[in-house]
C-alpha cells in the first residue's frame, strides 16, 4: 500500500421513519448530503436503517408479532431496487462512501428477509452488500442468517473497507476474517436496544466493542447507532405502557469514531440524534502494528489457522441448463470484484 488517505468520516446517529422506505430513504440522503457538506468522504448509518428495526419482537409473543413481520417484509427493499437508485445517486452526487443498513427482501422465499449492509461508492457503484450472519436472540423471529460469501473487505477510495452488523462486532473470528484481509477501515452499525436486559449498558458495550476492534486490528472504526423516535414508540408499543417505558431507556446508543490506540478521535454522541466528525489518517495505523499485528508477526499460523467458507449458500442446485431459477440466488451475492457485484445490474 503506497498511500495512505487522510479524510473526514461521518457516523450518523439517527431514527428511520418508521417502516416507511420511501420517506427513511430521503431522510438518509438529506444526511448525506447534510454530512457531504460538513467535508466527510464517508459517511455510516445505522444498522437495517431502512425502515427500520423489529422492536416487536421484544415486546410482544411471536404469534402477534406475525402481523408486524408482514409489515417489515413489505417495507424491506429489493436490491437491485429503486431504493437502492436513490442512495446510489446521492453518493455519486455527493462523491462519498456511504454505508447503511438496510432490511433486504431475499428473492427466492417471501419468508426471507435478511439484515443486509450496503456500501456504496463515490462513483455511485455498489461496492458490496454484508448480510448479517447470524441474527442475535430475539432477531431470529425475523431474519434470516447470511453466509461467508459476504464476509468481505473491499478496496474503496477511503482504504480498506470492511463492515459488521451489531452483534457480529461481538463475534472474534468474524472480526479476525476481514483484519486478515487487510482491514484498515471498520464500519460497524447499530441499532439503539433499550430492550436489552436491565443491567446491560449499551452505549457502554458498543464503546468497548468498538475500541476493541480498533486496537486489536490497529485501525479506524467508525459506529454508527439509530435512535428511537417518539413515532417508533408510538408505533410499537401503543397502549402499553410497559413496552414504552422500556423504549424510552437512556444510555441504548452510542455512536463515534475510534482510532487504532482504541481511543474515540472526536467525542461520541450518546442517545442523541445528530452525526459524529472524525479525521482519519490511515497512516496511524502504521506504527502501532510493529508491536501487535495480529494477522503477521504477532501470531502464530503455525499453530492457529481459520477457514472461512465463502461459497454462497443456496436452497436448491441444479445440475444442468434450463433449471427453473431464471437467477440463482447465488449470483447475487458475490464473491465480487473489485467496485461491482456479479448478478446485479449497475
Amino acid at each position: 500500500m503506497d498511500t495512505f488517505p487522510r479524510f473526514t468520516a461521518a457516523a450518523v446517529q439517527a431514527s428511520p421513519v418508521y417502516l416507511d422506505p420511501d420517506a427513511t430513504v430521503e431522510k438518509a440522503v438529506g444526511l448525506i448530503h447534510e454530512a457531504a457538506a460538513a467535508g466527510a468522504t464517508l459517511i455510516a448509518f445505522p444498522e437495517v436503517f431502512v425502515p427500520g428495526y423489529p422492536y416487536w419482537n421484544w415486546t410482544m409473543n411471536p404469534v402477534k408479532g406475525g402481523e408486524w413481520f408482514e409489515r417489515l417484509y413489505r417495507a424491506a427493499i429489493d436490491i437491485p431496487g429503486r431504493h437502492l437508485d436513490t442512495l446510489r445517486a446521492a453518493a455519486a452526487a455527493t462523491k462519498t462512501t456511504v454505508v447503511i443498513g438496510v432490511n433486504e427482501r431475499g428473492r427466492h422465499s417471501l419468508g426471507v428477509l435478511y439484515n443486509s449492509v450496503l456500501t456504496i461508492g463515490p462513483d455511485g457503484s455498489l461496492i458490496a452488500v454484508h448480510r448479517k450472519l447470524v441474527p442475535t436472540w430475539a432477531e431470529k423471529l425475523t431474519w434470516t442468517n447470511g453466509d461467508g460469501s459476504t464476509l468481505r473487505v473491499h478496496n474503496t477510495e477511503v482504504g480498506p473497507l470492511g463492515v459488521l452488523a451489531c452483534g457480529e462486532n461481538t463475534n472474534t473470528l468474524a472480526r479476525f476474517a476481514l483484519l486478515a484481509q487487510g482491514e484498515l477501515v471498520h464500519v460497524a452499525n447499530y441499532i439503539s436496544l433499550p430492550v436489552a436486559p436491565k443491567d446491560y449498558d449499551m452505549a457502554d458495550a458498543i464503546a468497548i466493542r468498538t475500541a476493541a476492534h480498533a486496537f486489536e486490528g490497529k485501525l479506524f472504526s467508525v459506529v454508527s447507532c439509530s435512535t428511537v423516535s417518539e413515532e417508533i414508540i408510538d408505533i410499537v408499543a401503543g397502549d402499553d405502557e410497559e413496552a414504552a417505558q422500556m423504549l424510552r431507556r437512556e444510555r441504548s446508543a452510542l455512536s463515534g469514531i475510534f482510532g487504532p490506540d482504541g481511543r474515540p478521535v472526536s467525542e461520541p454522541l450518546v442517545d442523541k440524534e445528530g452525526i459524529v466528525y472524525g479525521e482519519i489518517d490511515l497512516a496511524r495505523c502504521i506504527a502501532p502494528k510493529q508491536m501487535h499485528d495480529i494477522i503477521g508477526h504477532y501470531n502464530r499460523f503455525d499453530i492457529f489457522s481459520l477457514n472461512v467458507n465463502t461459497a454462497p449458500q443456496q436452497p436448491v442446485t441444479f445440475n444442468g441448463e434450463g433449471g427453473p431459477l431464471a437467477e440463482p440466488e447465488g449470483a447475487l451475492i458475490g464473491p465480487w470484484g473489485e467496485g461491482e457485484i456479479a448478478g446485479y445490474d449497475q
